[in-house]
């Protein structure tokens, strides 16, 4: 990784690429001179985009680098993550302790991403760090053509030492019915019924790079596509937890080169409005220690925002207060409705009933007047 000669490259507002040379991660930021567009406001901002992008590409390369000296951390990083609990990490704000807090038995993290993104093999690579027998098989079913197989159409659940139910179909909008009647076939000839419905604590999102990289170096609409699905899947706000959005991992890196992939990561960033140097993950085909360390710092950021994203106790306790309180008013209010109807009934039946008898009124005029 660290002492390769690599290019940046960004495009200016008239569409001018420029290749600036990267030796050691060390180049020259753009600066504006006096006399470049006398003064115009649209120019200034322009180049101060420009140079918030190349600090940002410049800390995204410096982080390939940092990862060789903490090599000899990755055993106790690794050790971090096994001896994980959930609610291990909740942080003791507002007064609150570990008591407060309503945490669950598992920790559950759901990884979502399109077709063909690299979800299987993510789970593939991430057992593999902390399994002893690197020779076992995959666990995850990987499509090894996209274009080919249909991909995953069955939740999983994976232990590694919102509501997710292991077995459970998955239908996508964009299947025919055909294939929806054939999968629901499938799922009831191997008995697949779903299990307990876990709540996900947070989201990973995986993206393929090489899509990614794509619309990068075109224009046009149908490239394009694949940066709108991604964008507006992740701005879901079922995916979010509070003013947490998503971690991103982005896959197929190893056949990319290092500067390809660290402007993929500057790109999302951009795109989905996350830092890319720490929320957006690089994680290729590969076991070398780096990529470990890659894995287990994903699950870090992942583990530690679940902690903190925890409902309260009280906020829990609150709510089925106001709840019951609710269901009390509803239930006094049918029951005042049920007895006046019954008030009203009763006065009904004991009203006196009108006289039958017939006043002559004739007979009455001539006893008056006599």
């Amino acid at each position: 990784m660290g002492g390769e000669k690599t290019t940046s490259r960004f495009f200016t507002p008239e569409g001018e690429e420029i290749i600036s040379p990267v030796d050691d991660f060390d180049f020259p930021l753009l600066s504006m001179n006096s006399g470049d567009d006398e003064g115009s406001q649209d120019s200034w901002d322009s180049l101060v985009d420009q140079r918030r992008r190349d600090a940002v590409f410049r800390e995204v390369l410096q982080s390939y680098d940092q990862l060789r000296t903490r090599i000899g951390s990755l055993t106790d990083a690794k050790n971090k993550i096994l001896s994980y609990t959930p609610g291990a990490w909740i942080e003791n704000v507002g007064g609150m302790t570990l008591s407060d807090y309503d945490v669950p038995k598992t920790t559950s993290l759901l990884l979502i991403g399109p077709k063909g993104s690299g979800k299987s093999s993510l789970v593939n690579r991430i057992s593999k760090v902390f399994e002893n027998d690197k020779f076992a098989s995959e666990r995850a079913q990987v499509t090894y053509n996209s274009s080919v197989g249909d991909g995953t159409y069955f939740l999983q659940e994976y232990t590694i030492p919102r509501g997710v139910r292991h077995r459970e179909l998955v239908i996508r909008r964009s299947d025919s019915s055909s294939l929806r009647n054939r999968m629901r076939c499938k799922a009831r000839k191997i008995g697949c019924e779903p299990s307990v419905i876990r709540k996900v604590n947070f989201v990973i999102f995986v993206v393929d790079g090489l899509a990614v990289l794509k619309p990068m170096e075109g224009n046009s609409d149908v490239e394009k596509q694949y940066d709108q699905i991604v964008a507006t899947t992740f701005n879901c706000p079922y995916l979010s937890f509070r003013d947490d959005k998503p971690v991103v991992v982005v896959t197929h890196g190893d056949l990319l080169s290092l500067t390809d992939r660290a402007r993929i990561r500057t790109y999302l960033g951009e795109l989905l409005g996350i830092p890319p140097a720490k929320q957006i993950f690089d994680i290729p085909e590969s076991s070398d220690p780096e990529n470990e360390l890659i894995i287990i710092d994903m699950l870090r950021y992942c583990l530690e925002h679940a902690d903190r994203n925890l409902s309260c106790k009280s906020c829990a306790r609150n709510k089925g207060f106001r709840v019951s309180v609710m269901a009390f008013l509803n239930l006094l209010l049918v029951l005042g409705i049920a007895i006046i109807a019954f008030k009203m009934q009763h006065l009904n039946a004991h009203r006196i009933p009108k006289s039958n008898s017939h006043v002559d009124w004739r007979a009455i005029r001539h006893l008056w007047l006599d």
